[in-house]
């Protein structure tokens, strides 16, 4: 049997979801590939990030994965339900923001939720409102994933961008905010920086668990030697070198 754990992404933030699976799981094969000659899926139609998530998660399926897991919110909004229903046979892992827990972590303040254009007007991101958007505030993170596409997270134009998107709230009561793209996590300490009294919230060790529960209740845990990451890319040798640089950062 193959034991390799598919990762797809539009670029490179679910680099640190993988990171999290990593950590969780250190006896596992990964293969991840971003989509980052594509990136990015936000500001896309859906259909068109449908047919672009496809096509990405082809090249997985390609290699007889054993499970698959979508790091990236807005791929996962447009297309997870597709993907499950085309292949019920696969365990299929996805990403959503982590508003129920930053909900619950509101003492009387509001909760930002940072996100991609996609990810905030997808049915997916509607039916969280419904349930837990008391005093929740949603901000497209416009131009921050092309930030850490560059390889510039971290660095002044990343903070310049953050300050221009947060600063109608900067100095409020925000109780919570939620990461909600996986590029985001690259920009977190730059964001705790702006809001020092919240707490971050994004959804990668909870994907990470639910792969590890549905690897175990599949009978598909690999028990062997530590696993190894393989990089895939549709940006090249750079990309691949950026995605490798990003996880040496989060060790």
């Amino acid at each position: 049997m193959n034991d390799l754990i598919g990762f797809f992404d539009s670029g490179m933030g679910g680099i640190s979801v993988l990171h999290e699976a990593r950590k969780l799981l250190p006896n596992e094969n990964f293969l991840f590939f971003g989509d980052n000659a594509n990136s990015p899926y936000g500001p896309r139609p859906l259909e068109e990030i449908r047919r672009l998530s496809a096509a990405g998660i082809a090249r997985l399926l390609e290699r007889n994965v054993k499970a698959i897991v979508i790091a990236c919110n807005t791929a996962t909004s447009a297309y997870a339900e597709i993907l499950r229903a085309q292949h019920p046979e696969l365990p299929i892992v996805g990403m959503e923001p982590a508003l129920k827990p930053a909900h619950f972590a509101r003492h009387g303040g509001k909760v930002i939720v940072l996100a991609t254009e996609a990810t905030l007007r997808l049915s997916k991101f509607e039916r969280l409102m419904s349930l837990y958007g008391d005093d929740v505030i949603c901000v497209p993170g416009k131009g921050l994933v092309e930030l850490v596409e560059a390889g510039k997270a971290g660095g002044p134009e990343a903070e310049t961008q953050l300050r221009v998107l947060l600063g109608p709230w900067i100095g409020q009561q925000i109780d919570a905010v939620v990461l909600g793209c996986t590029h985001y996590p690259f920009l977190r300490g730059q964001i705790q920086a702006l809001f020092p009294e919240a707490q971050l919230f994004d959804g990668r060790e909870g994907t990470a668990q639910r792969l590890k529960y549905l690897l175990e209740q599949n009978g598909l845990l690999s028990d062997g030697a530590p696993g190894t990451v393989e990089y895939q890319s549709s940006g090249g040798p750079e990309a691949i070198a950026l995605m490798r640089s990003l996880m040496e950062k989060l060790d």
